[in-house]
């Protein structure tokens, strides 16, 4: 059958799509169109010019070391790393090719953040595309082209199905990496800004925040090249009603943590609008944002959790 293929925004998570893939062609299914934001635009560029296995043998091998030795700090830019080191990889890989030359039509998302704007990268250089799709805000630094500065294209849209709507397909298959846990609960709730003691909050907050936290890379990164203030948190004051700061919570932290909020969000309500025949929802416990080096788990994720539903929509 014919897909229409739509891979999320979500750093290391990523890697799911290329087991959403690999599942996609083992049960004989053709792939006619591929959008991506973030990650998905890099794992979806790579596969529309058929070059995902060597990108995948070569991600698969990499360990956290190495991972540290690819980012490539950003002195006095608007950013923690250049992602040069990372992205000259995938261009030695792609070899040159351009979008409108690629057998699959592509659309890279990218955010235009001077003008709030989703830019739609069509034509062109497709390890461009990827490099002003994937500049995650404070991490990796955005991007002048034509222009307009250009950051990740999921600050608005996380999981991009429209790109995909003008070419015929079977069925649309989403793979978001925003994913909570099923007991998550998303209503509104009601507090008091008056402190009630007696609980363990640093605790709690860390149970909460396990899902996005739980990989200690991002922190590795940030501790690399975006020296904190003072590594003690300051004590909060007696008079204050605020508890203090877990003393394990760091910027990166705060980042992650910002960005998973505002796109989890963005993506619900666009996904409202334009929903998929299928969504794959890959947890946020999966991995953390930045955890590279993870490869193999992951793509295993996104291929268990691919085969699960086509299964269950009988595809």
């Amino acid at each position: 059958m014919r897909v229409a293929l739509v891979l999320g925004s979500g750093g290391a998570r990523g890697y799911a799509h290329i087991g959403a893939i690999e599942e996609l062609h083992a049960r004989g299914h053709e792939i006619v169109t591929i959008a991506g934001t973030s990650m998905g635009a890099l794992i979806g560029g790579l596969e529309a010019a058929g070059k995902l296995d060597e990108f995948s043998d070569w991600a698969s091998n990499l360990t956290q070391r190495d991972v540290l030795r690819l980012l490539d700090p950003a002195i006095s830019l608007p950013g923690a790393i250049k992602a040069e080191r990372v992205v000259g990889k995938v261009s030695e890989i792609l070899g040159g090719v351009r979008i409108e030359d690629l057998p699959i039509p592509f659309t890279a998302v990218a955010a235009d953040i001077s003008n709030r704007r989703e830019v739609w990268l069509q034509r062109g250089p497709v390890d461009a595309a990827i490099r002003a799709s994937i500049a995650i805000p404070s991490i990796i630094t955005p991007v002048m082209l034509n222009g307009r500065l250009l950051a990740d294209g999921g600050l608005l849209n996380p999981v991009p199905v429209e790109p995909t709507t003008g070419i015929p397909s079977d069925f649309t298959l989403a793979v978001s990496l925003s994913g909570k846990s099923e007991t998550a609960n998303r209503a509104p709730v009601k507090e008091t800004s008056q402190h009630a003691g007696g609980v363990d909050w640093g605790e709690r907050f860390r149970r909460s925040a396990a899902d996005a936290l739980d990989g200690n890379l991002v922190r590795a990164l940030v501790a690399r090249f975006v020296p904190e203030a003072d590594d003690a948190v300051p004590p909060t004051p007696a008079t204050s009603p605020f508890e203090a700061l877990p003393d394990d919570l760091r910027t990166a932290d705060v980042i992650t943590l910002s960005l998973d909020t505002m796109q989890g969000l963005i993506e619900r309500f666009r996904l409202a609008v334009n929903p998929p025949d299928i969504l794959v929802t890959v947890p946020s416990r999966t991995c953390s944002t930045f955890d590279f080096h993870r490869a193999n788990s992951v793509i295993e994720v996104g291929r268990r959790l691919t085969a699960d539903a086509l299964d269950r929509a009988g595809y």
